[in-house]
């Protein structure tokens, strides 16, 4: 078995995480029902892949969970997981009892916080918990009907009410899964950038602590095929998950890691002083060169306005919510792990069911061992993707892909350009699920007709669509069907939004591209790291100092930037040879 590690650093990674989680949750669950849609029964994916199975104290009843645990790490401040123990779910935990050993003869005043009570969904998670362990041991609970909570007030619930990450979460957690970074008692404007992490992973044992929690579980795959990392980017965490890439990479050399950079709407709002604008300039140059130097594949995720995008033509999103937000950029991860988890079986690698399978260092490769050596991918997306039937089908499944990556150049014609794109669940003709040939041809004769094509593309496809899991917010339009189907075109809508009770599963499609679209997003780095760091009497000298950069470090990160800039971009290579 080849596992995929899993680590999520920060508030935001941890939102998209808990949706991406409950993907994962829902297939497995769809899998085993025996009255479940035969497309989830026949996925021909090996979720071992991201689980391991344990067995918890109940044991001896039969009860075994499976659960994310393969390095799956909850990195965040203390008081950011709600009403879920930092020790998980899954086993009893007894806090330590308190001394009774007088040491301080003064007075003593004791504050405690209220804790955080469990919303409408997590109770029902509950309820049904205690059912089903009640009936395994052949215990009738005698509830009835009118005691339950009904689906529409926790999808209603979770619509208003989400503050936590672990408030939609439905799966179990592993007590070595979760780890909390202690004394961060700072609200999250005051730990909005670069410096605010620094020193943090150093603190006490903690960068061990982390350490030995991945260690856990990385000795205990077979074959280790590389690290999904998912690290908020926004703030303090982007120190925290670089000091801990440091490590990761003194340890585990030779494993490929994935690294997935988010930031939430949170992080473009409008900053208020040109000193508040020069420190998240800074803290977007300093930290893509250092997390983009301890990885061998960087993604940058994150757009502005999300809901106002090409990208959520089918959605109706409030930018203001990460619960919103996050979910659509989880759903792009799941596609893209799609290929890593394929089932293969014999000298065959194909079926009838997935084609395209590559591991992640496969993945890796593709994208930066080309033509020339460029590790910054973009991540594209069609939520839902469109079907396969209807007039000029080709063109319109290349135009449906639209940017989750911020600060990237449009329409670029580059003819070195490496992709690789996965679909699943695509309807074809007749509205039935399209077979893989069927698929394969339709992308094939795409790029055939396209004006633009790029050197090498990757095409990975599945039957099995996403599901859509009850706490999954409400952002479809009215025009998504029930499976995902397209009712009409962008615009003609205007109903309230749907969510998991109207829409069961979508046609998903994801790509990552190897392309010179993202030079602005590069140029903007380091033109803001050279005017406010460097330049002579820059007004950032200062601010970078504190943070711990020497001018000599400043200097080696600028001339990073540049090549990597000039890798993409032979005209800036022509110019500098000429200087």
């Amino acid at each position: 078995m080849r596992e995929l590690a899993t680590i999520q650093v920060g508030g935001f990674a941890n939102f998209i995480g808990s949706h991406f989680w409950n993907f994962q949750d829902e297939l497995l669950g769809l899998a085993g029902d025996p009255d479940g849609d035969p497309i989830f029964k026949n996925q021909h994916l090996d979720m071992d892949v991201l689980y391991r199975t344990g067995e918890t104290q109940q044991a001896y009843a039969g009860h075994c969970h499976i659960y994310p645990s393969l390095g799956f790490s909850e990195f965040s401040r203390e008081r950011s997981l709600g009403s879920m123990s930092s020790h998980g779910t899954l086993y009893d935990h007894n806090p330590p009892v308190p001394s009774h050993v007088v040491t301080w003869p003064g007075s003593m005043s004791t504050h405690l916080s209220e804790p955080h009570k469990k919303n409408l969904f997590l109770q029902s998670l509950y309820e049904e918990e205690q059912e089903n362990l009640a009936s395994m041991d052949g215990i009738n609970s005698g509830k009835n009907d009118k005691s339950e909570i009904q689906d529409k007030d926790i999808v209603e619930s979770l619509e208003s009410g989400v503050q936590f990450w672990t408030d939609f979460s439905k799966v179990h957690y592993h007590p070595q899964s979760l780890y909390e970074l202690n004394g961060l008692w700072m609200d999250a404007q005051d730990f909005d950038n670069y410096g605010s992490g620094v020193d943090v992973f150093s603190e006490g044992l903690q960068g061990e602590e982390m350490n030995e929690r991945l260690r856990f579980f990385v000795e205990e795959c077979d074959h280790i095929q590389g690290i999904q990392f998912i690290v908020d980017d926004s703030g303090g965490f982007s120190c925290v998950a670089a000091d801990f890439l440091e490590n990761i990479a003194d340890e585990y050399t030779n494993t490929p890691i994935l690294l997935y950079s988010v930031q939430g709407p949170e992080s473009y709002i409008y900053h208020k002083s040109r000193r508040q604008k020069m420190a998240r300039d800074l803290h977007d140059a300093v930290s893509f060169s250092r997390l983009s130097s301890l990885c061998k594949l960087f993604v940058p995720i994150g757009l502005p306005l999300l809901g106002r995008s090409k990208a959520s033509s089918y959605l109706c999103l409030k930018d203001e919510k990460p619960y919103h937000c996050s979910a659509v950029y989880a759903s792009a991860l799941h596609s893209i792990s799609l290929p890593f988890r394929m089932a293969t079986h014999g000298p065959a690698t194909d079926s009838c069911y997935v084609s395209g399978a590559v591991d992640v260092y496969g993945l890796i490769q593709m994208l930066t061992g080309q033509a020339r050596q460029n590790i910054v991918a973009t991540l594209d997306a069609a939520m839902p993707a469109p079907s396969l039937t209807g007039k000029q089908v080709a063109q319109s499944w290349l135009g449906s892909l639209h940017p989750f990556t911020p600060e990237i150049a449009e329409d670029v014609e580059d003819l070195q350009e490496v992709e690789s794109l996965t679909i699943h669940g695509a309807f074809g003709s007749g509205g039935d699920r399209a077979s893989i040939s069927e698929v394969e041809d339709t992308v094939h004769a795409a790029y055939a007709s396209a004006m633009t094509k790029p050197l090498f593309s990757h095409l990975s496809v599945a039957q099995c669509p996403l599901p859509i899991p009850l706490p999954f917010p409400s952002v479809f339009s009215d025009l998504v069907g029930q499976h995902g189907e397209l009712l009409g075109s962008p615009g003609m809508g205007g109903h309230p939004p749907r969510g998991s009770l109207d829409v069961h599963s979508i046609p998903m499609a994801a790509r990552l591209r190897s392309t010179s679209a993202i030079l602005p997003f590069l140029e903007n780095r380091l033109g803001n790291l050279r005017r406010f760091g460097i330049a002579h009497g820059a007004s950032g000298i200062e601010l970078l100092r504190s943070w711990g950069f020497a001018k000599d470090e400043l200097e080696d990160t600028a001339e990073r930037l540049s090549k990597m800039i000039m890798t993409l971009d032979p005209h800036t290579q022509s110019s500098s040879d000429s200087d």
